[in-house]
């Protein structure tokens, strides 16, 4: 891969600023647009190379990374680590056991950058990773199940274990970026974003609902039906029960993360409705039930 120079590209100063970067990216896109150059070859090449150069160089962090590194400033932070493990074993290791010192460093990256000491440039670094989120639903995770991705025109089968939980981050070994000098691929890191339209609060491996309840079941208890996640639960109310009392359906709630057969609690909260629209001898019996109270 050769060395681009973005500032050369874009025609300004290293210390340009970012307002100069964003005039002279203007500049130039409108000027090589193929809209206004159709079926012009060349100018198609130099939109790009604007455009390529303007996402980085207006981008402040990899803009650093760029003036450091350049051609591989993507891999920064991999020449980085490097550094600085080989640092702490008091040095940077020539090939064999020589070592040379800070002094020295430049020379080091001008080799994996392809100058001067190209003997040194077989060190490998490990690619990036990738970031990818993925949208589900509550009722997805309930299951373990597989799904196909695509990342980078790439199709990868993924199992996704019940239990996932939302903003949660999996790591799939080997399909990151490429390394350098034949170096290890990156992985993939995929962070779980998982939506809720269930009538069912989630707080960890817990579920929460709340179920009405009639005054007169209530107060006399009986048998309710309720809705659990995975289907219908006979519940046997007990009388005298308030409005806001619990009862805890043990093993109803989410399945626990990687812990086959395991689940956690269902919580059901009582809303006691008062009855209306009383007719007059319904008023008439709740008044003697009063005055027996």
């Amino acid at each position: 891969m050769d060395f681009v120079d973005y500032y050369k590209t874009l025609g300004i100063d290293k210390k340009a600023s970012e307002a100069d970067i964003k005039k002279a990216y203007r500049k130039l896109a409108r000027k090589y647009h193929p809209d206004l150059n159709p079926n012009d070859t060349e100018a198609e090449k130099r939109f790009k190379e604007i455009n390529e150069a303007n996402e980085v160089l207006s981008n402040a962090e990899n803009r650093k990374k760029y003036d450091s590194y350049g051609k591989d400033w993507k891999h920064a932070e991999e020449f980085e680590k490097a550094k600085q493990q080989q640092k702490s074993q008091g040095g940077y290791q020539r090939s064999g056991s020589q070592q040379f010192s800070e002094d020295d460093f430049s020379d080091f990256f001008g080799s994996m950058f392809g100058g001067a000491g190209g003997r040194r440039g077989n060190v490998q670094f490990r690619g990036q990773d990738y970031q990818a989120s993925l949208h589900l639903n509550l009722k997805d995770v309930y299951h373990t199940h597989k799904r196909t991705l695509t990342v980078n025109g790439k199709n990868i089968r993924l199992t996704i274990p019940a239990g996932v939980k939302n903003g949660q981050t999996i790591r799939i070994k080997g399909h990151g970026g490429e390394g350098v000098n034949d170096g290890p691929k990156g992985d993939l890191l995929i962070t779980f974003e998982i939506d809720n339209d269930t009538q069912f609060k989630r707080d960890g491996d817990n579920l929460y609902a709340t179920v009405d309840l009639d005054m007169y079941k209530a107060i006399l208890g009986g048998k309710l039906v309720v809705d659990s996640f995975d289907g219908k639960v006979k519940l046997t109310i007990k009388p005298e029960t308030q409005n806001g009392d619990q009862v805890k359906l043990k093993k109803k709630g989410f399945p626990k993360y990687k812990k086959e057969g395991e689940f956690g609690d269902l919580i059901v909260t009582f809303n006691v409705k008062t009855p209306t629209n009383l007719t007059e001898k319904e008023k008439e019996l709740f008044n003697e039930l009063s005055k027996m109270r």
